[in-house]
C-alpha cells in the first residue's frame, strides 16, 4: 500500500493529516451479492439458455430467473445476503446446489448436465465433489486470511482441474495479499488465459500494478476491465455492468489518483456511483477528492454516506474523523 498523491497543498493542517490515507483495490461494501457460474455438457461445452432458478431458502419466498449465454455463463446481482438453492435446467436434465450468497461476494455456482444421476456419472460425480470441496476450503482459508493455505488449495483443484480459471484468479488474490506481486500476476494473467473476458482477473491485474506503482499498467487492466464489463451487459437484455464493472471504474479512480490526476478520478468515481448508488468505498473516495477539493460541506456528505453503508468498512475510522474534523 502506498500514501495517496494528492497533487495539491494549502489544506488544513488538521485535514491533511488525516487525509494521508491509503486508496486500495476495490471495496465490496454493497448492500447485495452476486451468484454466477457456468453450465456444460458432459464434454465440457457450454450450454446455451439454460435456465437457472435461485431460490432464497431463508423465510422469506424470493426466487430469480437467468438463461446462460452462448458461452454458458449466467450471472445473477442485487441478491440479498442469505441461503439459496441454484437449479439448472436444460431439455429435462437438471443439477442443484447450495450456494450461500455474501454481501458483496460472489457466489461461484458450476453445472454438469448429462444423463445420470445428478447429471453426472458417480466418477464425475464424485471428481466434481473434490474439486468443489478444496475450491471451497481455499476460499475458507482465504477469508480467514490463511492465504498459503488458501493457495495450496486451490493449486490442489487445478491439479484436478488444469483449466480451472476461477481457481488461477482466487490464488492471484492470495498473492496479492501476501504482496508477492510477481507471482499475483501471473495467476491472473492465466486465469485470463484460459478465460479472456474474466473482468475480475483484469481487475486483479490493475490492482497488482497499481500497487506498485505501475500506473500505465493498471490503467490498461483497468480499461480492458470496463471494456469487457459494458460489452457483457450490452449483450444481456437489460443487463448492467454488474459489480466488476462498478469496481472496473473504481481502481480507474484510485489510479488516476495516485497518479496525481484529481480530476479524473473524480470523475471515475461518480461514473462508479452512477452505475451503484451503494458503492461505499466510492463516497469515501469521491470525499477524499472533494476534500483536495476545499469543497468541504461535500466531502462531509459523501463520508456520511459511506458510513451509513459500511459503518465498520475499511475506511469507517478514516470517515469518522473526517465528519468531525470537518464540522468543526
Amino acid at each position: 500500500m502506498f500514501p495517496v498523491l494528492s497533487g495539491r497543498r494549502g489544506l488544513m493542517l488538521a485535514i491533511a493529516a488525516i487525509v494521508a490515507v491509503v486508496m486500495v483495490s476495490p471495496g465490496f461494501a454493497q448492500s447485495t451479492g452476486m451468484c454466477k457460474g457456468k453450465v456444460v455438457d458432459g464434454k465440457g461445452q457450454p450450454i446455451d439458455k439454460a435456465k437457472v432458478t435461485i431460490e432464497f431458502k431463508e423465510g422469506i419466498t424470493r426466487k430469480y430467473e437467468v438463461q446462460t449465454n452462448k458461452k454458458g455463463e449466467f450471472i445473477q446481482i442485487g441478491l440479498p445476503p442469505g441461503q439459496y438453492v441454484v437449479t439448472a435446467e436444460k431439455d429435462k436434465l437438471s443439477q442443484s446446489f447450495d450456494a450461500r450468497v455474501r454481501l458483496g461476494d460472489a457466489a461461484e455456482v458450476n453445472f454438469v448436465l448429462v444423463p445420470g444421476a445428478a447429471g453426472a456419472s458417480k466418477e464425475e460425480a464424485a471428481k466434481n465433489a473434490a474439486i468443489k470441496s478444496l475450491f471451497d476450503q481455499g476460499v475458507t482459508a482465504s477469508k480467514a486470511g490463511d492465504h498459503d493455505g488458501a493457495i495450496a488449495k486451490f493449486n490442489e483443484a487445478v491439479a484436478m482441474l488444469p483449466d480451472c480459471y476461477d481457481c488461477y484468479y482466487n490464488i492471484g488474490y492470495a498473492f496479492t495479499q501476501k504482496k508477492e506481486y510477481d507471482k499475483a500476476e501471473a495467476a491472473f494473467t492465466k486465469a485470463i488465459e484460459l478465460k479472456a473476458d474474466y473482468v475480475e482477473a483484469y481487475n486483479g491485474l490493475a490492482t497488482v500494478f497499481n500497487a506498485q506503482k505501475k500506473f500505465e499498467q493498471a490503467q490498461t487492466a483497468s480499461s480492458k476491465a470496463a471494456e469487457l464489463a459494458a460489452a457483457a451487459a450490452a449483450a444481456t437484455p437489460g443487463g448492467t455492468t454488474g459489480t466488476a464493472g462498478v469496481d472496473a471504474l473504481y481502481n480507474q479512480g484510485v489510479i488516476a489518483w495516485n497518479a496525481g490526476k484529481a480530476d479524473e478520478a473524480q470523475k471515475k468515481f461518480e461514473e462508479a456511483l452512477k452505475l451503484n448508488p451503494d458503492h461505499a468505498d466510492s463516497h469515501f473516495q469521491l470525499g477524499m477528492t472533494l476534500v483536495n477539493q476545499n469543497k468541504l460541506a461535500d466531502a462531509v456528505v459523501e463520508f456520511e454516506t459511506y458510513l451509513k453503508l459500511a459503518p465498520e468498512g475499511q475506511y469507517a475510522a478514516q470517515a469518522t474523523a473526517m465528519v468531525k474534523t470537518l464540522k468543526k
